[in-house]
């Protein structure tokens, strides 16, 4: 395997526990910010900061014709107490950096250095902008920097990013083609009866039942709506009805989640569930009331840019490094809205080791990474900004 130096490596380990350490939730990267603001001043270079409040752009020239990479880390925590007994185990309480960010705003830190140190073997061409972004959980900073004029401003062509992924072991690569990770869209349902009581139903019109038949309902999205060699979930996380064992409630409460994956599925599941909602509780006499909102789309990789990443990890890491296996979840990225303007691709770093016993998921509060993944993570996006921009 091709490496980046011992004292790099060092500084990324540093970097990544500095961070871990000192978590912070979305759009208050404020810490978080100032010191990658302080690495990149080091460094020598200009960048553009409180970019949707607290993200970073840092524009690095080749000085040679060519097109404009945008490399991408996220920079935000969890809302989760840190179970981890670490020297750099969390010191905000109930704030953890339990799905990997501090690993990406590391290696993108790193990224920076090496491009002070040796630009031309890394950028032969055009200009590379790396990204710190803030609020990736749930806090749509990708969409917010867009709408900010990132990509117009600074002409860009593509995208990378990278995650590390407890699914799959250190010194792999997960990358596919086309759908990637899920879009993830939120609802409310408010299911408006008749109150009564519960040995009068006949008087009523009873929102718990409404509901219930709107929640086996909604299973026809997924059996009947979407193509079966298609992925669609659409699950009711929450249900919340009455207060006394005889009483019919006036109202019911659902609360959910759908996540799709693919754009036809995307565009077409509000209607849809639209048409089962609203239908199903009209046929019992109710009213339901619909709040639904997009969090994000699907992650969809460009095949020209996984093929480049693909060739990127076998030549830092060797043949049968890249892996499909557990590259597919259904779970969000808000990088997708990046991946909607410009090709790109989204991969994934393996940083779980059984061995180590890192093998907790993300969002867990006992979550951690072997820390090797991050020179390979260096390693590899460096080659991949290479490939891409040689060629572009």
């Amino acid at each position: 395997m091709k490496t980046i130096s011992p004292t790099r490596t060092a500084e990324l380990v540093q970097y990544r526990r500095f961070i871990h350490k000192h978590p912070e939730l979305r759009y208050e990267e404020v810490g978080t910010a100032d010191f990658v603001s302080k690495h990149l001043e080091s460094l020598g270079y200009s960048f553009q900061a409180g970019i949707a409040k607290t993200g970073i752009a840092c524009l690095i020239d080749s000085g040679k014709p060519g097109k404009t990479l945008l490399v991408r880390a996220d920079m935000d925590a969890l809302p989760i107490f840190e179970e981890n007994k670490t020297d750099y185990t969390s010191v905000h309480n109930g704030v953890m950096h339990a799905c990997g960010h501090d690993a990406h705003t590391s290696v993108l830190m790193g990224l920076a250095s090496e491009l002070k140190e040796n630009p031309s073997a890394i950028v032969p061409k055009g200009r590379v902008l790396l990204v710190f972004q803030p609020a990736e959980e749930g806090g749509q900073g990708a969409d917010r920097m867009i709408e900010e004029g990132i990509l117009e401003k600074y002409d860009v062509s593509a995208a990378l990013a990278l995650h590390v992924w407890n699914h799959i072991p250190v010194g792999k690569v997960g990358v596919v083609d086309g759908p990637m990770m899920a879009a993830v869209d939120e609802f409310q349902i408010t299911v408006q009866g008749i109150s009564g009581h519960g040995a009068m139903p006949q008087h009523t019109v009873d929102p718990i039942l409404v509901g219930s038949h709107i929640v086996t309902a909604l299973q026809s999205i997924v059996s009947r709506n979407t193509d079966p060699l298609d992925s669609c979930v659409v699950t009711v996380g929450a249900f919340h009805a009455g207060h006394a064992f005889n009483v019919i409630s006036e109202t019911a409460e659902l609360k959910g989640t759908i996540r799709t994956f693919t754009k036809e599925m995307f565009d077409k599941a509000p209607e849809l569930f639209k048409r089962v909602v609203e239908n199903t509780a009209s046929a019992f006499g109710a009213k339901a009331t619909i709040h639904y909102e997009r969090t994000n789309a699907p992650t969809i990789n460009h095949p020209e840019m996984a093929n480049i990443v693909r060739k990127a990890s076998e030549n830092i890491l060797g043949p049968n490094s890249v892996t499909e296996e557990h590259a597919k979840t259904m779970g969000g990225e808000d990088f997708s809205a990046f991946l909607m303007k410009v090709p790109g691709c989204y991969f994934f770093v393996g940083s779980m080791n059984e061995e180590k016993g890192l093998i907790h998921p993300h969002h867990s509060s006992k979550f951690d990474i072997d820390e090797t993944s991050l020179p390979i993570g260096l390693s590899v996006m460096k080659e991949a900004i290479r490939l891409y921009l040689e060629s572009n």
